[in-house]
């Protein structure tokens, strides 16, 4: 499927931004480099954008502006998860995470772990989600986790997904980096996580724990 894009002009109209507002939000890195796109026309050389994520991006700005500064959205929206590192009762009585995802992470390790990471606590928030939408077992849940504690977090891109398939009664998962992904008709896709959206969420309860 081609992407549908849309031309700044269109945005402009369309988001009720300025041209101004637009490239202020470039130079914060709120809205990636690589989501202008330079497209040859038959009145020359016009910028056009990837349309579903920048008018999502925009319209999530637009109601973060109301609270967080231009820095603290850059913060929110980079890829990088937060410098921070709690502890399980910390996770449990903030209620981020239950008891059921402990386990699963856990599974494996050798003795528990006396602090969780930023690397550890986006995976847990993942797991957390396949766990509540019921779609996923235990043992499946246990998969996911292997691969995301082995997964670079630093590396994440804007379309980086952990992707969970089921074909003949057997799971697997990956993580990929492609916006577009073609599976064979037998295989079903179980789930599929943006976990740079999962990142932007976990990072939003934060900031809104540190503002109350």
């Amino acid at each position: 499927m081609e992407e549908q894009l849309i031309s700044k002009k269109e945005l402009l109209e369309e988001t009720s931004i300025s041209y101004g507002q637009l490239y202020r939000w470039k130079r914060k890195n709120l809205i990636p480099e690589e989501w202008f796109i330079r497209k040859s026309t038959f009145t020359g050389q016009e910028t056009f954008f990837p349309r579903d994520d920048i008018l999502k991006r925009i319209s999530k700005i637009q109601k973060m502006k109301e609270n967080l500064s231009l820095d603290e959205m850059r913060d929110m929206l980079s890829p990088k998860m937060t410098d921070v590192s709690m502890t399980e009762e910390e996770l449990l009585q903030k209620g981020l995470i239950s008891k059921a995802a402990l386990h699963v992470y856990a599974s494996g390790e050798s003795e528990a772990c006396a602090e969780f990471t930023s690397r550890d606590l986006l995976s847990l928030y993942v797991i957390e989600g396949l766990l509540q939408s019921g779609s996923i077992s235990l043992d499946e849940g246990k998969m996911a986790a292997d691969v995301l504690k082995r997964y670079d977090a630093s590396e994440m891109k804007a379309h980086t997904e952990l992707v969970i398939l089921r074909k003949l009664g057997v799971t697997t998962c990956f993580i990929a980096d492609a916006e577009h992904i073609l599976f064979e008709q037998s295989v079903k896709v179980v789930e599929r996580v943006a976990l740079r959206a999962a990142s932007e969420e976990l990072k939003t309860k934060f900031m809104q724990e540190d503002h109350q």
